[in-house]
């Protein structure tokens, strides 16, 4: 399939500058991908849609103050995001630079303290590595800011919005934003109809909203991401598909570790024949699991996310999802998905990461 296949268009005027408040409040699109069928809702009202024995799944991984301001000696100011850590000192990160002159060698000084940065390796897109004077990670609650996406520009609010109420391990960049549409008092209200909330890990990276820039979808060389799948919580999955219970992920976050630990952790190749149900294996590690049409699911049956970035990966996840009640035609998924946005538009839906939500049954 062509990467421009999956490219749509989406004034300005439809992507989210806030959240919506209380975060329940938000519009939840509910798509049956077997018939095309469309309902719309609200999101306080997704426990309709679950039933006991059902086990959602959500990633609570925490986004971490991750932009960093600071000077060059000549007084030019410069900003450091930090995308991951290189090494166990937390002095080595990978990262993007903005600012003239940030060559191999260069020198920054941070705002808010007496710490130094040295620019060790370039990179392709603005990428480096930065070596800081003194493990980084532990002070950046005090010198870092909580970063939004670019295309967020309104938005003077509580930061914290930006983080879902089950957050717990901080290592993201970016929120696993189809969990912000959650409240403690909803969590309890699908537990109450005995459905089980389980929670795995990956750490978000900025590639995961980036556009996938190969001619072809095949061609694009997914990112890696740090994850984790507890023998619990896969546990718990495992046990609700034995006892006829649905397993809803949270988000194509999720997705992408469910799958993973069905596929690549269990020793099977992803887009290789299915046999039989494998259920998911407990799993500590990187996640490079590019889903796009064409890919059988194992674990998950119900997916909850937000309306996604033209060419994005993401879009191709979600595309391969809805698809697979279509299992004949592998254009059936992008051509109902990207409908289904029209659809969203016509009726004012909010798009990107504080935007409304979707529920694929």
């Amino acid at each position: 399939m062509r990467t421009e296949l999956f490219d749509y268009d989406l004034p300005k005027r439809f992507i989210a500058q806030r959240p919506a408040e209380p975060r329940d409040s938000s519009r939840l699109l509910v798509l049956e991908r077997a018939s095309g069928r469309i309902e719309h809702r609200v999101f306080s009202e997704i426990a309709d849609f679950v039933r006991a024995g059902d086990v959602l799944v959500a990633n609570d991984s925490r986004v971490v103050p991750a932009r960093l301001r600071g000077h060059k000696p000549t007084g030019r100011a410069v900003e450091i995001f930090l995308l991951r850590k290189l090494d166990e000192t937390g002095r080595a990160w990978r990262c993007l630079a903005r600012g003239r002159g940030l060559r191999v060698g260069a020198k920054v000084r941070l705002d808010g303290g007496p710490i130094d940065a040295e620019i060790v390796s370039e990179g392709a897109g603005g990428l480096r590595e930065a070596r800081f004077s003194v493990p980084i990670g532990e002070i950046l609650g005090e010198l870092g800011e909580l970063p939004l996406p670019p295309y967020i520009s309104a938005y003077a609010g509580e930061k914290g919005r930006y983080q879902t109420v089950y957050s717990r391990a901080d290592g993201s960049v970016a929120a696993p934003t189809a969990g912000l549409h959650f409240t403690p008092e909803l969590l309890r209200r699908l537990r109450g109809r005995g459905a089980a909330w389980e929670t795995t890990t990956l750490h978000v990276g900025l590639d995961t909203f980036g556009p996938v820039t190969a001619e072809k979808v095949a061609d694009h060389q997914i990112h890696r991401e740090w994850a984790e799948m507890t023998a619990e919580t896969a546990g718990a999955v495992n046990a609700a598909g034995e006892r006829g219970g649905r397993v809803f992920a949270v988000g194509t976050t999720s997705t992408r570790v469910l799958e993973y630990c069905a596929t690549s952790a269990a020793g099977l190749d992803p887009y290789g024949a299915v046999a039989g149900e494998t259920g998911v294996v407990s799993y500590t590690g990187e996640v490079d699991l590019f889903i796009y049409p064409g890919y059988r699911f194992r674990a998950v049956d119900a997916l909850l996310t937000n309306f996604h970035l033209p060419r994005s990966s993401l879009l191709m996840l979600v595309s391969a999802f809805v698809g697979q009640a279509h299992p004949q035609d592998l254009d059936a998924g992008r051509r109902m998905l990207l409908g289904t946005y029209e659809v969203a538009k016509a009726k004012g839906y909010r798009f990107f990461s504080f935007g409304d939500a979707m529920l694929i049954l």
